[in-house]
C-alpha cells in the first residue's frame, strides 16, 4: 500500500508543471503535460525576449492556472498578446487567438524545463545568421504545420 501510495504520488507530480517569474510575483500551474514545445526564431520573440529565439510551452487551458498574481499583457499583433511580470519583467506567455485552447508559457519560467522537449523550430526565415543549432528537430520558413496559425495574414506573431 506505500508503494502504492508512493507511485500515486510520483505520477502526480509528473502532470504537475509549475513556474513563475524572476522576482516570484507571478505563479502557475498545468496539471496536464504539454501540448507541444516550439523554438521560435521570429523578430517579435526576439525582442521580448532579448534573446536569439523564445521557446514557448503549450498547455491546456483547462489545466492551467495562476497560483499568484497574473501577468500584465501587451497586445503585439491584432491576433497574439504577450504576457509579463510587471514588476520584474519577466516575460511568461503568449497568447494566439487562433489558439485559444491553451496557454503558451515560456520554457526558462518553468521550475523544471529539463522535462520539456521541443518538436520545431519555427520562423527559420528570422532565424539570426550566426546561430548554429544542431538538433534534428524539423524547421519550418515560417510557421509550422501541427498548428493553425493567422500570423501570414499580416506579420509574424
Amino acid at each position: 500500500m506505500l508503494v502504492s501510495s508512493l507511485n500515486r504520488r510520483v505520477e502526480e507530480r509528473a502532470l504537475d508543471w509549475t513556474g513563475g517569474c524572476l522576482c516570484g510575483a507571478v505563479r502557475y500551474r498545468a496539471t496536464a503535460e504539454p501540448i507541444r514545445a516550439v523554438h521560435c526564431h521570429c523578430g517579435m520573440c526576439r525582442r521580448e525576449s532579448g534573446a536569439a529565439f523564445l521557446t514557448h510551452v503549450h498547455f491546456p487551458i483547462a489545466a492551467f492556472a495562476w497560483t499568484q498574481g497574473e501577468p500584465t499583457r501587451y497586445q503585439s499583433s491584432a491576433e497574439a498578446g504577450r504576457g509579463f511580470c510587471r514588476r520584474c519583467g519577466s516575460t511568461l506567455t503568449m497568447h494566439e487567438t487562433v489558439l485559444d485552447d491553451r496557454v503558451q508559457v515560456t520554457l526558462g519560467s518553468l521550475d523544471r524545463p529539463e522535462g520539456v522537449r521541443p518538436q520545431d523550430h519555427v520562423w527559420t526565415e528570422s532565424q539570426l545568421p550566426w546561430l548554429k543549432i544542431d538538433d534534428d528537430l524539423p524547421r519550418f520558413q515560417r510557421i509550422s504545420s501541427a498548428v493553425p496559425s493567422r500570423a501570414l495574414d499580416g506579420e509574424d506573431t
